[in-house]
């Protein structure tokens, strides 16, 4: 058994993990791992409980949370690892195999004793970070322990991660380093190392508009958040690049252990990668801590902190999707949208020119990367994927968008190394609503936000930048941004069968699939023909290659939602799904979708008036409150009536409230 720290506080055991439910009991296990093998003392163990106004039977129930601890690893089978009472309070021991913790001090300790050889020393390192498995300790509620322990735990991360990128620079590997850098700049602003490290990597790879471009970036971001100017190290920097001086070999040097790190800023992360996307190093870093605990959500609804995935770039480029299949009608009529001469409005607006749309994890953010690989030739200033909302469901500002891509695009450049000659297509991902997208589409809102020639002409170079296609996605239909600014709509559902078949043979190979192809199909109907439900199914497969897709029907249909989560990486499931698009609604909404989810299928037909009666067992839903959950992409076209609710989420909408339920009767 294995205890992780590193993200949700977890039991592994070989590749089943169970993240526990947040407790008092869990807050005890976590303050005790944190520091294992040391005596931690029976008052600060309290304050780590009940904070600082502490009960006055704080002493006797702290007594009672041990026992209760105990009895916890009893159920779960840790035999090998014991609280013990000692003179003053209580210890756990703990190694690096059965603490994660331990393990990634013990790589980076390794790492460190490999500095002459940095080949060595990196791979060492990156194997320590894939330690960090998300939010670190987003189950356990205590704010002693996020204020005291979080932040040291975090400044160990970051310089693993600095120390990393700089071993990329001197390898000469500056384009992967790139990839981490976007990451680590937007996660971290005010980490200037971080800064120093990308505008080098520009710097290095030809692209001395877009490295002057980043550091004019986090110069505003210093004088206007901060109130300091950048470092003598920046500024040297910036020197050097407009003298177009040499840099001469990158030569890292120190350990991780001499690293020192620029303060942190905490900062809101951006929002979740879609499916498929590769995340660098800072995801298995577990980058997506968005300041103190507890961290901001709108609304929590199993009464659960729920991790949240790990951090991608505000604003990067577009990556490919493995197992891409299906939607290929979507696909060819999306391609040949963008790639047609778009119309101009009447005021010289640009029209948007296409929406996709759908529920959470259908698989919007997949079709239009895939989309911007097959029509990669008709932008040749760059496409890029612009993270829309924050980790936490908050929405980001125009204006924040508005510099990110100015930064990302350079000045004037295709890459940011010279002028711009063709179309440059943006992705902006998981928009919010249609306010968030309309000052963006304003000419010249953005960089290169210009009018395009007139047909038939040739682009010509732009001081200003390329001309820009946009692609939103967003689970809301937008029929305002529609109404006001044109485009075409894909409103995306469920695979068909076909479909589902197709990329499980994609995902899972002929073989292996043909060789069972009735458990094939029918694990895709337990999955509900859902993306995301089927990617999940198809990583856990993955790493059990001997598992007949037989036995598995029978394993995924004991309980769905439990098996549709991966268990080294908890924030991907089902389940976390549903509960972030939850948490984004309004409670009335919240409260609405339950009481439909947990109601006869009927009721959506009575709801929508279909018949005009009122069961007041079950009353109705208001028609408004059914559209607007319809337009969230949480009801689906029916039958019955106009309406439905997916399978898997009505399980889990089922559960939701069996859980509420059973927390009520216990208060």
């Amino acid at each position: 058994m294995r205890f992780q720290l590193l993200g949700p506080l977890a039991l592994a055991d070989g590749p089943d993990v169970v993240v526990l439910q947040p407790s008092k009991p869990v807050i005890l296990l976590a303050a005790l791992l944190l520091n294992a093998n040391s005596t931690v003392s029976a008052e600060y163990l309290q304050r780590a409980v009940w904070g600082e106004d502490q009960p006055a039977t704080a002493k006797a129930a702290l007594q009672t949370c041990v026992l209760r601890l105990r009895r916890l690893f009893t159920k779960h089978g840790v035999t090998g690892t014991s609280i013990e009472a000692v003179p003053g309070g209580y210890r756990i021991t703990a190694g690096p195999p059965t603490l994660d913790l331990l393990g990634f001090r013990d790589q980076v300790r390794r790492a460190a004793a490999l500095a002459q050889d940095p080949e060595a020393e990196l791979y060492t390192l990156k194997d320590a970070l894939s330690l960090w498995q998300g939010s670190l300790l987003a189950n356990v509620r205590s704010d002693v322990l996020h204020r005291d322990e979080v932040p040291r735990l975090s400044e160990e991360r970051l310089r693993a991660v600095e120390r990393v990128c700089d071993l990329l620079l001197g390898l000469g590997r500056c384009g992967e380093a790139l990839v981490d850098l976007w990451t680590a700049t937007r996660v971290y602003p005010g980490h200037e190392r971080f800064h120093e490290q990308l505008i080098e990597a520009l710097y290095r790879t030809g692209r001395q508009s877009q490295a002057l471009a980043e550091y004019r970036r986090v110069k505003g971001f210093l004088l206007d958040e901060l109130g300091v100017d950048p470092s003598p190290s920046l500024r040297q920097l910036e020197l050097s690049i407009l003298r177009g001086e040499d840099l001469g070999a990158a030569a890292p040097t120190g350990t991780v252990a001499s690293v020192t790190a620029a303060p942190v800023t905490a900062a809101p992360a951006p929002g979740p990668p879609a499916p498929g996307v590769p995340v660098p190093a800072l995801e298995a870093a577990g980058a997506s801590e968005a300041g103190p605990y507890p961290a901001p959500a709108p609304r929590v609804v199993q009464g659960v902190a729920v991790p949240l995935p790990a951090a991608a770039p505000g604003v990067g480029p577009v990556a490919a999707v493995p197992h891409f299949t299906g939607r290929a009608a979507e696909a060819e009529a999306l391609a040949a949208r963008l790639t047609a001469e778009p119309p101009l409005g009447t005021d010289g607006q640009r029209p948007l020119a296409v929406l996709v749309s759908g529920a959470p994890g259908i698989g919007k953010t997949a079709l239009a990367q895939h989309v911007a690989h097959l029509v990669r030739d008709s932008f040749p200033a760059g496409r890029l994927l612009v993270r829309m909302t924050r980790a936490d469901g908050r929405p980001r500002t125009a204006d924040e968008v508005a510099a990110d891509v100015a930064a990302a695009l350079g000045l004037g450049g295709t890459g940011g190394t010279g002028t711009a000659v063709g179309r440059a297509l943006l992705i902006l991902d998981d928009v919010v609503d249609a306010d968030q997208v309309r000052p963006l589409l304003t000419p010249g809102a953005l960089a290169g936000g210009q009018p395009r020639p007139p047909a038939g002409g040739t682009p010509a170079a732009d001081p200003e930048g390329p001309d820009l296609a946009v692609v939103v996605t967003s689970r809301m239909g937008l029929g305002g941004l529609i109404a006001t600014h044109g485009g075409w709509v894909h409103r995306l559902t469920a695979f068909t069968e076909a479909e589902s078949y197709a990329f499980l043979l994609a995902a899972l190979g002929t073989e292996r699939v043909e060789a069972e192809q009735r458990a094939a199909r029918r694990l895709a109907t337990l999955c509900g023909h859902f993306p995301a439900a089927l990617r999940i199914l198809t990583a856990r497969l993955l790493t059990r290659p001997g598992l007949r897709l037989g036995d598995a029907v029978d394993w995924l249909g004991d309980d769905p939602l439990a098996r549709l989560t991966l268990t080294d990486s908890p924030d991907h499931s089902v389940s976390g799904l549903f509960d972030r698009a939850l948490g984004r609604l309004d409670p009335r909404l919240s409260e609405a979708l339950l009481r439909i989810g947990t109601g006869p299928p009927e009721l959506l037909r009575e709801a929508g008036g279909a018949d005009g009666t009122e069961d007041h067992d079950h009353p109705s839903v208001p028609e408004d409150v059914l559209e607007q959950l319809a337009d969230a992409g949480l009801l689906e076209d029916g039958p019955p009536g106009p309406y439905r609710v997916h399978d898997l989420l009505r399980a889990h909408l089922r559960r939701t409230v069996r859980i509420r339920n059973r927390r009520t009767e216990k208060v």
